[in-house]
């Protein structure tokens, strides 16, 4: 062949036509889409299958590789399909092969594969070098009758031979074994089912045209996967079925099983359709290694020939509901999203149930007419031959005589033709009898051969004129299929019991949160932490490590949404169940695996959204004295990354955070024991990127320690609690208003003794204080026992603050009587507070 480049003066202009680049890419596109669609991703519906499957079952029919016959090398097989049918490499029919083989993958598996065929870990097949397959007997129903002319053929690749461009399929392979492929710009996923159910809601379309889908839902429950498993609710079904799209819910099948020293364990025995299960064991361990999954103590793969087996053992005293909650939340419920897509008369179509179901018995009815006619011929063509056998029989003398005085075959037949009115066939067959058929016992069988050939034809002809007579047949072989092939429904229905979230199972109680300067978090519940007198040491509520400090502790119930502010001016929120719960000498976990902090940024401030309503304010203070008013709907969404809630200057710091409702009074607090109380209405509600205006006017090397929202009829005392472990209560009515920016009045004297104010709350008698210091120490005491005072005195000891330590937090149990007063237990006498040597009664200086 010469490949030489045609000389473009030899070219006909005439012959040349202009085409736009656009249109001409866009055609050449649409032939190749509908190319992979027909050829290659798609299956007819007819039978439920694409090329590379058919032409597969079709060579392994033609090269005798039946149920019946031995194993064939999977090479062997792949080497005729390519050879003759599907010229497209031997790992993609090779692949086909193997899936057609897998029990966990088909729900009737169309290949009896011998060897290794994968697994559902993940495990890929042998070589097909060292695998055997044969066809499996059901596959044999798809290519019952190839042979009469039940179906159109067509050339293969190299027009050498015929292939058929679908099977004759004696049930519905597309809803008993489903599909799945990816096409250009749509893609089908057909779900197995139960070859039972799907027999009998054809028999039910057959005999009630009208049937609705809600009818055929009585005989097909749903799909029914080859792993078992279950499915969570009748809905989605339904609407895959109604609509031909539906995201269905697949749950493994798993028990609780009470196992020894009173731990339970949870045994999983069917994974949902299309689950690794290797990969699910693998990412079941990294979530507990990485603490997303609490409450295991060991992993185990018991599965062997016999089953699926995994078993996961729980700690002592674990929530086991929290556990199977967590494990179906990430792991053991998969969605399974229908797309009942195939080819319908060359053309992809999504089709509901019912249409699926009218497209396969207009298939059926098509393959048994053209079956009918076959046989129908090939009767009357045998009819033919007896009738002669039987004409030669009654006249056998007269034509072994005319037979022995013919000269040669060919003047035989033309003489019986001749003399006797045979046909040219009958002349044919009776010329090449044997003398042995001439007997009397031979002419019994004729006849009674004959009149059972009479009988199918009229069969046949009553099938072929009766539309009745012919979809009874149908129904007969779809009956024929069942008792041969059904089996028990593996995959269970349950009701949808509606969603029930992690969050439903943990149960509500107070905890309290710790966070170190490293970012390290933890919740503990209040109760580890019985109340003490004032100026006790407390105990050990968190190992910090070496060079770490505790920043903050405060007090959440689990079932919060909490707003985090951080130092550089952000927000954050989270649940406070997903704090990860330890114990009281625990380090805690990184932060980072919660919230998404940066290098050097610390939550300062905490609040709990469910006390805060759209009217309502968030106000905030700034190290450096700048306050900020901004409305409580601009937090209602906060992405993982968290929103800018202030925006700082260099060397700012956001302090603290209050709620307030536009008619407050702020109290802010600095470090050097300075108070400043004026009407919030002196700052202007703001945008979240706004810095804010001046709130204290602070002296050089002060800054602020903290900030609360009061109100003229409020009855709480201010709590002032220093860095070395003192502290105080002044009645905020002592407090009296000024303007905005001034430097406010002395709360506390601070000094050596005291040292720096760390926090100020609003308390009542009855409330409980949580100290915490940088070392972890914690100690929860009642507000009622620290000293109510007046302004400007030094206090008295709160906590014993060992040397080098410091407090760090203070957080407030609001009235935990209930009533909003102290109980007789819980209030210390004024006496001893105003005699402690270590408090301060002079009078307060002149108001600044």
């Amino acid at each position: 062949m010469s490949s030489e480049v045609p000389d473009p003066t030899d070219i006909d202009a005439a012959s040349v036509e202009p085409v736009r680049i656009e249109d001409e890419m866009e055609q050449s596109y649409i032939d190749y889409a509908m190319s992979v669609i027909a050829g290659r991703a798609l299956p007819r519906v007819e039978d439920g299958l694409k090329p590379v499957h058919r032409r597969i079952l079709y060579a392994m029919g033609e090269m005798g590789v039946t149920s019946g016959s031995s194993h064939r090398k999977s090479s062997s097989i792949v080497g005729e399909t390519m050879g003759d049918y599907h010229p497209h490499g031997d790992q993609a029919i090779y692949d086909t092969l193997v899936r057609m083989a897998q029990e966990f993958s088909m729900r009737y598996p169309l290949v009896d594969g011998q060897g290794n065929f994968g697994s559902m870990d993940g495990d890929p097949p042998a070589a097909q070098r060292y695998t055997e397959a044969r066809m499996a007997a059901i596959a044999e129903e798809l290519l019952e009758d190839i042979e009469k002319d039940t179906v159109d053929f067509s050339s293969n690749y190299d027009d050498r031979l015929q292939e058929p461009d679908v099977l004759p399929a004696a049930f519905p392979n597309l809803l008993v074994n489903g599909s799945s492929g990816i096409a250009v710009g749509m893609s089908t996923n057909v779900p197995p089912h139960n070859l039972g159910e799907v027999i009998d809601a054809t028999i039910a379309l057959i005999d009630d045209p009208d049937v609705s889908v809600e009818q055929l839902m009585e005989h097909v429950k749903g799909p029914d996967f080859p792993t078992g498993a279950n499915i969570v609710g009748r809905d989605a079904i339904y609407s895959a079925y109604a609509t031909g799209r539906g995201r269905i819910r697949v749950r493994a099948e798993f028990e609780v099983e009470e196992w020894k020293n009173g731990r339970e364990r949870i045994v999983v025995t069917e994974l949902p359709y299309q689950s690794n299960k290797a990969r699910l064991v693998e990412r079941i361990a990294e979530d507990v290694n990485e603490g997303d999954l609490e409450g295991i103590t060991d992993l185990r793969d018991e599965s062997d020939r016999d089953g699926v087996r995994v078993v996961i053992e729980l700690k002592r005293g674990a929530n086991t509901e929290v556990v199977k909650n967590k494990l179906l939340e990430n792991h053991l419920e998969r969605t399974f999203g229908v797309i009942n897509l195939a080819l319908v008369d060359g053309q992809p179509r999504v089709l509901t149930l019912k249409e699926t179901l009218e497209e396969y018995v207009s298939h059926r009815r098509e393959v048994v007419r053209r079956r009918s006619e076959y046989d129908l011929a090939e009767a009357e063509d045998r009819a033919h031959i007896l009738e002669g056998r039987l004409k030669a029989l009654e006249n056998v003398d007269e034509v072994v005589d005319l037979i022995q005085d013919s000269a040669d075959r060919s003047a035989a037949k033309g003489a019986l033709c001749e003399t006797f009115g045979f046909s040219e066939a009958q002349a044919e067959h009776i010329v090449r009898m044997q003398l042995g058929s001439l007997t009397s016992m031979e002419a019994a069988e004729i006849e009674a051969e004959y009149e059972e050939v009479t009988a199918e034809i009229e069969r046949l002809e009553t099938i072929l004129e009766s539309e009745t007579e012919l979809l009874e047949v149908i129904k007969e072989e779809l009956r024929e299929i069942k008792a041969e092939y059904d089996d028990e429904r593996r995959t269970s229905i349950v009701e949808d019991q509606g969603v029930v979230t992690h969050e439903d199972l943990i149960p509500q109680e107070d905890v309290l949160v710790v966070m170190t300067e490293d970012d390290y978090v933890k919740r503990m519940p209040v109760d580890t932490f019985d109340p003490q007198g004032r100026g006790g040491k407390g105990i050990i509520g968190a190992d910090v490590k070496e060079g770490d400090r505790v920043t903050s502790v405060f007090r959440a119930n689990t079932h919060d949404y909490l707003l985090c502010f951080t130092n550089r001016g952000k927000v954050y929120q989270l649940k406070t169940y997903e704090i990860p719960e330890m114990g009281r000498t625990a380090r805690g976990k990184s932060a980072v695996n919660i919230v998404d902090l940066e290098p050097g940024e610390n939550i300062t401030a905490i609040v709990d959204t469910d006390a805060l309503d759209a009217d309502e304010f968030v106000t905030m203070v700034t190290r450096d004295g700048y306050v900020k008013r901004t409305a409580g709907e601009a937090f209602e969404n906060i992405l993982s990354t968290g929103i800018i809630a202030a925006s700082l200057e260099d060397g700012d710091e956001l302090v603290d955070v209050a709620v307030t409702d536009g008619s407050k009074d702020l109290v802010i607090a600095t470090e050097h024991g300075m108070t400043i109380r004026f009407d919030e209405g002196e700052v202007r509600a703001m945008g979240r990127n706004a810095r804010g205006v001046n709130g204290i006017k602070l002296e050089a090397g002060d800054a602020v320690a903290g900030l609360v929202a009061t109100d003229e009829g409020d009855d709480r005392a201010l709590l002032t609690v220093t860095q070395n472990g003192y502290g105080k209560r002044t009645p905020l009515s002592e407090y009296r208003t000024q303007s905005r920016y001034g430097k406010g009045l002395i709360d506390i004297k601070t000094g050596d003794r005291n040292g720096s104010v760390i926090d100020v709350k609003a308390v009542t008698d009855a409330d409980h204080l949580v100290i915490m210091s940088d070392r972890g120490q914690i100690m929860r005491t009642r507000a009622a026992e620290v000293s109510t005072v007046g302004r400007n005195t030094m206090g008295v000891t709160v906590m014993d603050v060992e040397s080098g330590d410091s407090v760090a937090s203070v957080d407030v149990l609001p009235d935990v009587n209930g009533a909003g007063e102290a109980s007789d237990d819980d209030v210390a006498e004024e006496s001893d507070d105003v005699s402690d040597e270590r408090a301060s009664t002079e009078p307060a200086p002149e108001d600044e």
